[in-house]
């Protein structure tokens, strides 16, 4: 049986991004908490699928691969099974076809259109408010 696909968010969701963004392949900052475990608990129900807005830019997937890699290694995830994990995330070019996605700059749409200057006071979860 397939599995239903999650995309996450990489920027502000997978990866803090505390510092802000520097380029595609700039990514300085540690992961949100939990979020490694996190993965690893979603990959027994879904199929992951990080994307970006630097999913589609030189070295951007790369670079997010590399970032997740080392980290999967530094919070002790590197025995087979979790590697066997770490293997069926999925690095796409364009955001696919979802099931549900987990993102920091999303607003759900329940049928009904916001007043678009509502929207200007939209502030990301880690934005002080």
């Amino acid at each position: 049986m397939t599995k239903p696909t999650l995309v996450l968010d990489f920027d502000g969701v997978v990866h803090s991004n505390t510092s802000g963004r520097a380029g595609p392949t700039v990514i300085p900052d540690p992961p949100v908490d939990g979020a490694i475990e996190f993965i690893i608990a979603a990959l027994d129900h879904f199929t992951v699928a990080i994307f970006s807005s630097r999913s589609n830019e030189p070295g951007g997937r790369e670079a997010m691969f590399e970032w997740l890699k080392d980290y999967w290694i530094d919070y002790g995830f590197d025995g087979p099974q979790p590697w066997e994990k770490f293997s069926a995330i999925q690095w796409p070019t364009a955001k696919p076809a979802a099931f549900l996605t987990i993102g920091d700059r999303y607003i759900c749409f329940d049928g009904s259109w916001p007043d678009p200057t509502s929207l200007l006071a939209f502030k990301p979860w880690r934005a002080p408010r």
